[in-house]
């Protein structure tokens, strides 16, 4: 085998960096227990699979479907579960504790795999016998197969961010070409009887007011949003879930003002009916851009929720809180 396909280019991201170094690992101990037995030969197939899909390059609809991640991870697990089944009987005691650690992390307290593994290692001080073989794989498997559906509800929440930020950017460009083609069928234009007509950029309305709305509402929310980021928490999963969830805060900046000032044109607002200068227009476009946090607010701790759902070996052995 070239060694080389184990090692990642320079511009590969991290999670094929560390995934093509496990392989490295693995491929070592598959060489130390290969047998040339059905089952080696099994797990030699699913490394190379495993290397193939991590060291390959990833278009966008990859990136989007998680395709090679899960392919990598997925091949990498029956590579683990292999190794169990081949593993000789005077080096398998050692496997109790990383079995365990793994269903401790994946499976709930309930789970009777998890349960009954416990139960035989405190029996055992740790150590995995080769009676509990059987039971150590299908916990694996289990843990494994857990593993994967947190990611894959991680990777779910992205995308719905990602279609969400889209949509609403979407709007946002939309009511800008109103507001720039037809001035008044967006009216962001107040008229006080003691002071005069005022908008947002002069004394009539312009194709300009919307667009020049929609900036102030985005450059308040990403203000907020920059505030917001102290409560978010960074992550070493592939889906960079804190950057997505700022982004949604842009184009809601942008909308929310613009809709907060047609509300307000609408008397919809108690107490506001009529502003009496452009700067006091500017002003409140910001305040409702800054508004938006109210709703993403809610976003982002459903976004971290989902992200303290995906355990890794850095999480510690804590139960998974319930989804």
């Amino acid at each position: 085998m070239d060694p080389m396909q184990d090692v990642a280019g320079k511009n590969a991201f991290s999670w094929r960096q560390r995934a093509l170094a496990y392989i490295a690992e693995l491929q070592s101990q598959l060489d130390s227990f290969d047998d040339g037995s059905p089952g080696a030969q099994g797990a030699q197939r699913h490394l190379e699979a495993a290397r193939e899909a991590a060291a390959g390059e990833q278009s966008l609809r990859e990136a989007w479907s998680g395709t090679a991640l899960d392919r990598t991870w997925e091949n990498i697990n029956q590579v683990e579960v292999a190794l169990l089944r081949l593993m000789p009987d005077k080096d398998l005691p050692w496997w109790g504790s990383d079995v365990l650690a793994r269903a401790l992390q994946h499976l709930g307290p309930q789970d009777p795999r998890r349960v009954k593994l416990e139960e035989h290692l405190r029996g055992q001080d740790g150590q995995l016998s080769p009676q509990d073989r059987t039971l150590a794989v299908i916990t694996l498997q289990a843990a494994n197969i857990a593993a994967q559906q947190e990611k894959v509800r991680l990777r779910s929440f992205r995308n719905t961010i990602l279609i969400s930020t889209t949509v609403m950017a979407l709007v946002a460009v939309a009511l800008a070409l109103v507001g720039a083609l037809i001035p008044q069928a967006i009216k962001l234009c107040f008229n006080e009887p003691s002071t005069g007509p005022s908008c947002p950029i002069g004394r009539v309305p312009t194709a300009w007011d919307v667009p020049v709305v929609e900036i102030v509402g985005l450059a308040a929310a990403s203000l907020v949003g920059a505030i917001g980021l102290r409560r978010i928490y960074g992550t070493s999963t592939p889906y960079t879930l804190p950057i997505v969830l700022a982004l949604l805060k842009l184009p809601a900046g942008a909308v929310s003002a613009v809709i907060g000032l047609v509300l307000i044109q609408a008397r919809f607002v108690p107490g506001l009916s009529e502003l009496d200068t452009s700067a006091q227009i500017i002003g409140w476009a910001a305040i409702f851009g800054a508004a938006q946090q109210l709703v993403t607010r809610l976003v982002d701790e459903q976004g971290q929720h989902v992200l303290e759902n995906v355990r890794g070996a850095s999480r510690g052995v804590e139960a998974a809180k319930p989804g």
